[in-house]
Parts: structure tokens; sequence; C-alpha cells
């Protein structure tokens, strides 16, 4: 070999080594990038992610996406927020979007008593009837997953709007009158018990590590739809589902009632006919028959109550079993979706419902809500820890705070009564819970952490019994 071809080679061997080390530091740099942690969980609210990082054996793998996601929900709330007081409009207040996310929070107590029933099932039907097997490391089951999971929304979604004992548990989601990211908080406790068994076909091929990926980011993904502050997104729109979609689903026009379902794709709605563009006529937000109320418990349960009443007068057993499946507005002698023109008119000046409190009261419940929020924290982290009658006694104090901060917003005459109910409760649980020996040997931070929650409901629950007080002589003077 001559002089120069060594030579060359050698360069040529130096310029590939160059190259190859160049790419793998721009796939670390990018790797990292995409990891960052503010980064990683926007790709996971817009399902940027791929099949490698997102696929898993076991189910138990699988990442909790969504509490890892839930701070940015936050973010993202606060920079709408923003933005919206820059343009001048007010679309959020402290009433409805505590009202929304106690309702996200109710929604999510039910799983620390009853954790998994519904992957369960879904595991058993693929332990047992895995008639199609997928290969769980396959890029093709990611996709098959994806395309299962958002479709078996689109009708699980469907169904709630037109089967009337499914709408009573999804009209929670629809009955707030602001249309902002706080809305897509106002879940129900009970939907995802009725609306999963859309998902069990599934379990006959697709893994369940697969189904629970995808639900997950189906679910994250329909947050930031939730919003005015975006207009139309061109080619988007023909795909995916969209703030503008969205925007359709929760307007209580004529023209907007029972449209677009869609999860992730809009594909299924467009090709199921019943798909609506977002059109000049302003969409007005809510039920057709708004609530008009802020008690959590009651925004949860008020048309389960409507179809009990409706079931026990209407005569004859078809009539009866017609008020549990038919749509929400039928009634004897009409159509199964019932008449169109019975949905009431959008009034020309639109009046949305508001009860103000005072700033201070505004303030208290704002932090009282952050303890509540830190209480269900707790749960999750002491769960193994407590007995299921401490867990259940503690997921019905959580219960209780959410009703009774709903009740002051509604102005109850009650409420002060019960929230001062509610403190004392707490200072004579922690008395009893020092005095057991409960906190032996815990870290001095967690001292000093038990002290002044004490010292906030100690102070708190002297505000409301002056405030008692003072209510129960003017009543006396009255008499």
């Amino acid at each position: 070999m001559s002089l120069n071809g060594t030579l060359a080679g050698r360069v040529g061997e130096a310029v590939q080594n160059a190259s190859g080390d160049s790419l793998s530091l721009v796939s670390v740099s990018l790797k990292s990038f995409l990891d960052n942690p503010i980064i990683r969980p926007l790709r996971l609210i817009f399902y940027f992610v791929t099949p490698n990082e997102t696929t898993f054996k076991e189910q138990h793998e699988v990442p909790d996406y969504v509490t890892e996601v839930f701070p940015m929900f936050t973010l993202m709330i606060l920079l709408e927020l923003v933005i919206c007081f820059i343009r001048g409009r007010r679309t959020l207040r402290i009433n409805d979007s505590f009202s929304s996310v106690s309702a996200g929070l109710l929604s999510l107590l039910p799983p620390v008593l009853f954790k998994g029933v519904e992957l369960t099932a879904y595991i058993w039907i693929h332990e047992n009837f895995n008639y199609f097997h997928l290969p769980w490391d396959s890029p093709w089951t990611w996709i098959v997953a994806f395309l299962g999971v958002d479709m078996g929304y689109y009708w699980a979604h469907r169904m709630g709007h037109e089967v009337n004992l499914l709408w009573a548990a999804h009209q929670t989601h629809h009955s707030s009158e602001h249309y902002n990211l706080t809305t897509a908080l106002r879940q129900s406790a009970s939907q995802k018990y009725v609306s999963s068994m859309f998902y069990l076909p599934m379990a006959i091929f697709v893994p369940p590590s697969a189904y629970l990926v995808h639900s997950q980011f189906n679910l994250t993904y329909q947050f930031w739809v939730h919003t005015e502050v975006i207009d139309k997104l061109g080619p988007l729109e023909y795909i995916l589902n969209t703030p503008s979609h969205h925007r359709v689903h929760h307007g209580r026009n004529k023209y907007c009632l029972d449209k677009n379902y869609a999860g992730t794709l809009i594909i299924w709605d467009r090709l199921f006919g019943t798909f609506q563009e977002e059109t000049k006529e302003e969409v007005v937000y809510g039920l057709v028959h708004p609530h008009r109320n802020w008690d959590v418990f009651y925004t949860q349960v008020s048309h389960f109550l409507y179809i009990w009443k409706c079931f026990w007068r209407r005569k004859g057993w078809r009539n009866k079993l017609n008020t549990l499946f038919m749509g929400p507005g039928w009634a004897p002698g009409k159509p199964r979706f019932g008449c169109h023109e019975d949905i009431p008119e959008i009034e020309q000046a639109v009046k949305i419902y508001n009860k103000d409190l005072p700033i201070w009261c505004n303030v208290y419940v704002v932090i009282h809500f952050a303890l509540a929020l830190l209480a269900y924290i707790a749960l999750l982290t002491m769960k193994k820890l407590v007995g299921p009658v401490v867990l259940f006694v503690s997921v019905m104090y959580v219960v209780f705070t959410l009703s009774v901060f709903g009740w002051l917003y509604e102005h109850k005459p009650h409420a002060p009564y019960f929230e001062l109910l509610r403190c004392l409760i707490y200072v004579g649980a922690d008395i009893y819970l020092t005095s057991s020996g409960v906190y032996d040997g815990a870290s001095a931070m967690l001292m000093y952490l038990a002290l002044g929650l004490r010292f906030i409901f100690l102070a708190s629950g002297s505000i409301w019994l002056i405030h008692c007080y003072r209510d129960l002589t003017a009543k006396k003077k009255e008499a």
C-alpha cells in the first residue's frame, strides 16, 4: 500500500469517527433537551412522544404521566390568566374555578379507596381472552393502542351524551358557564367507572401496559383544548381535536349540541357524522338547563336525582327503562333524543351565574383548599400505612371540606356553622393523634408542620366562632 493510500485511509477513518462523534453528541443533546423538566411535561400533554420511550412490558412499569404533568397544568392556567388579563377579558372567576378544581379533586378520591377497578377488569379479560396476541414491544402495537383508545374514548364520550344514565355522570364536566383551562379539571367522580366498558374489547388484543399509556395521554391531551385564547390552527383542524372544535362541544347553542366528541383525533367525528365547525356565532357555554350553584356534591349527583324522580313518576316499565337509556331530552311520546324545539333559545343578554364573596373569604377558601390538596397527597403517600377505616374517614373529611366551601360560595346560612365544625373536627383529630403517640419518633419538620396546621385551624375556628356568635345574636334581636 502506498503512503498516499495509507494517509487517505487514516484521514477517512478520522472523518468518519468525527462524524459519528458529532452525531452522538447531537443525539445526546437532543435527548437532554426533550427530557428537560419544562419540555418533557409539555411533550406529554401534547402527545409528542415516541413508541420507543413509552412502551413497557408490564403495566406496573408505566409511569404516572398525569401526576407528572400536573405542575405544568398549573403553569398553563396562570399563563392563560395573564393572556386574558392583557386582552382585557375575564374568563376565570374564583368561584367557578374553585368549583371546577374541586370537582377534579373529588373525582380523584374514589380511586384512593377503590384503585384500579377498571384496570383490573381490563387485565382479567386480557389474560383470559387474549385471542389476537400483539407483541408488547412492537411499534405497530403502540399505534393500534393509540387508535383503539382514541376511538374507544369517542364512543364512550358520545354515549355519555346520548344515554341519559351516562349523561348523569358526564354532565358535571359541562356544568361550567365559563370555558378555560380550569374547566378541563371539572370531572365526574363516577364517569370513569361506566366509560371504562368501552375500552374492554381492546383487551382481547392490546396489552394492558399499552392501554394504560395511551389512556393517560388521551386524558392529558384534552387539557389544553379547553381555552378561548387559541384560535383555529389551520390544517391541524382537519386531523386533531383543537380548542376551536372543543369550544363547539361545550356550547349550549343549538348548532353546538351533541357535536365534536373527539379525544385526540377529530377524524372520528368526521367519519361518524358528528362533526361541527365553529362558526362566527358566539359560543355560550354550559348546560341547556344550568345548575346555577357552586355546591360541589350537588353538581355531581343532580342529574341522577332528576332521573330518580322521573323513573318513579313515569308509568309503565317501558317508560321507566327509557328514562334510563334514552337521551337526556327524552319524555314519553317524544323521539329518542327529545325534540329540538324544546331546547331553550340563547338569551340576548347572557347572564352568567355569579355570587361573590368578600376578598378575605376568597383568600381563606384558597388557603384551606390548598391544605385539602395537601391532605389528598398525604393520603396517597400514607395509604399503605393507615387502616381502611382511617383512610375512609380521611376521604370523607376531604369531601366534607369541599362541600362546605361550596356552601360558603353559595352564601348558605348554615355554611359558617359547618365550617366551624370542620375546623373543630380537625383540631380534635390532631389532639387525639398526638395523645395516642402517632407523632412519636417523627422528624422535627413534621412536628413543626403539625403544630402550624393546628394553629391555622384554631385561628380559623376562632374566626367562624365569632361570626356564628354575631349571627345568632342578630337573629335573637330580630326575633
